[in-house]
């Protein structure tokens, strides 16, 4: 089955190299505040919240390092996901679309559960987290099966 969708394997060994040191700094900036002090800038803003109101299309002082992480973690984690494997065959696509099902199952189950329980400013950032949770459960779901049935496959012979 030829899906030119896909990209060639050699881009997940580079979404691997982005998206593994993105993950640790993503979440040495959710758990303990961190970012680089150099990487504050005059930027372009749709919309800004300061203490003042919304200000629309302005120029504001922010600290990037969020941004470049998080576009750093989705390029790597897009690398990672859509990138062919080396041996790419039906039982793969198959097994493609079954894990991008689950994720989206499980991502919109989760965003269930916090509209049910969690409220108020926590709620943005379950919703931040949410914009992430499809790729990294497809990744896990679908490297894992693809894991086991190697494992099983070696088993075998």
């Amino acid at each position: 089955m030829k899906n030119t969708l896909l990209l060639p394997n050699w881009f997940k060994k580079l979404g691997w190299f982005i998206l593994l040191p993105s993950t640790i700094t993503g979440l040495a900036i959710t758990f303990i505040n961190y970012e680089i002090k150099s990487l504050k800038f005059s930027v372009y803003a749709f919309i800004d919240n300061d203490f003042s109101g919304n200000n629309y299309f302005s120029i504001v002082k922010n600290n990037i390092t969020d941004e470049i992480v998080a576009l750093l973690f989705l390029i790597g984690a897009m690398l990672v996901a859509f990138s062919k494997e080396k041996k790419e065959d039906e039982f793969i696509a198959s097994l493609r679309l079954s894990s991008l099902l689950w994720a989206i199952c499980i991502n919109y189950l989760l965003l269930f559960i916090a509209i049910v329980f969690v409220y108020g400013f926590p709620f943005i950032n379950v919703m931040i987290y949410n914009m992430f949770t499809v790729l990294i459960i497809f990744i896990i779901r679908f490297n894992y099966i693809l894991y086991r049935n190697s494992k099983v496959l070696r088993d075998e012979k």
